[in-house]
């Protein structure tokens, strides 16, 4: 099969809008990523949003009921939290069928394929509707061939996991393009996927195919073209490095963008893992990312400053850009000229 047909069969998908998104019972706003990407990124097609007892995280949008949503106009149910181990707890099942027989199609990013859920599928086949099973990546992946490809690519790496890796190449290609530049965000997770139809969700790739996922997912392109790839993981993780290498390797970045959360002590949910500093983390990435480009640079901080309030975001800024040498920014906060700038250099 040759690079172009592996390239067609990246999930592009055509999901039905609008959405009704499904919220579980989850508390904690990190584990409901998928969802604020959703209503942060493609709102037009966010109708509303459906809880279990218990959950708090709140989008803000209105609580609509499965049956309710589907008279309103929504199209399809997402699940947009993330629970332990990304599977689909047993109990969610009756809210997922019911959804179905209101005529929603159900689309998970999970690794629990949907079919498998009990009921599920024959709820689906009766009611004409469809389950999309974002995760499942792509048959026959290649193996990477490590040959440099035409075009520019940068690739967004973080010192922990969830800290804005994703918003930050999805505000980068948007920057760019209001410049003129040709320029794509390129999606390696579930979420990315939803918001823009395309990519491979690398954490569902078998080990040796992720780095040649990373070719895939960022082809030969034309000389000026900029692919802004969505990282995922970190080299410092004690459980998904392994996904972040592969991808790092095989993306083959001329440029890094490293994403990092100023409030943070140690990785998310592992307390005895402290986060490196910024130095550390540069160098790693950077020799990392010379294995399969040499000429890898550093191009940019791009820091999450969601938790602080204004003095304190700039005051971490500004350390941050003293301590790399580099334009830092945050995504969600601060104007992207300098970021973009320094990425053309």
């Amino acid at each position: 099969m040759t690079e172009n047909a592996f390239v067609d069969q990246l999930h592009t998908l055509t999901l039905r809008t609008p959405y009704l998104l499904f919220l579980g019972e989850e508390t904690n706003p990190l584990k409901a990523k998928t969802a604020l990407g959703l209503r942060d990124w493609a709102p037009a097609h966010c109708l509303g949003q459906t809880r279990m007892p218990g959950g708090s995280v709140d989008l803000g949008l209105p609580e609509l009921a499965p049956v309710a949503a589907a008279a309103a106009g929504a199209r399809s149910l997402l699940i947009g939290v993330t629970p332990v181990g990304g599977r689909i707890p047993a109990h969610w099942a009756p809210v997922l069928v019911a959804a179905a027989e209101a005529g929603l199609d159900i689309v998970s990013g999970l690794h629990t394929p949907l079919e498998s859920v009990p009921g599920l599928a024959q709820a689906a086949a009766s009611a004409g509707v469809r389950l999309v099973d974002v995760r499942r990546p792509p048959d026959n992946l290649p193996r990477a061939t490590g040959k440099r490809r035409s075009g520019k690519r940068a690739a967004m790496v973080g010192t922990d996991c969830a800290l804005g890796k994703k918003y930050t190449a999805l505000a980068l290609a948007r920057a760019m393009r209001g410049e003129g530049i040709d320029a794509d965000f390129r999606a390696t997770g579930q979420t990315g996927i939803m918001i823009v139809g395309a990519g491979i969700a690398v954490d569902a790739v078998i080990a040796d195919f992720i780095a040649g996922a990373a070719e895939c997912i960022s082809p030969a392109a034309a000389p000026d073209h900029w692919d802004l790839i969505e990282g995922q993981g970190s080299l410092f993780h004690p459980a998904y490095a392994g996904v972040t290498l592969g991808l790092l390797h095989g993306s083959q970045p001329d440029a890094l963008i490293l994403c990092h959360d100023p409030s943070r002590t140690h990785i998310v949910s592992w307390p005895d893992y402290p986060l490196p500093g910024l130095e550390e983390a540069r160098d790693l990435y950077l020799r990392m990312a010379r294995m399969t480009n040499p000429g890898a640079r550093l191009a940019g901080v791009s820091l999450n400053t969601s938790a602080l309030d204004d003095a304190a975001a700039q005051e971490a800024l500004v350390q941050a850009e003293r301590a790399l040498g580099v334009p830092a920014f945050d995504p969600m906060r601060t104007p992207l000229e300098r970021a973009v700038a320094a990425l053309l250099d």
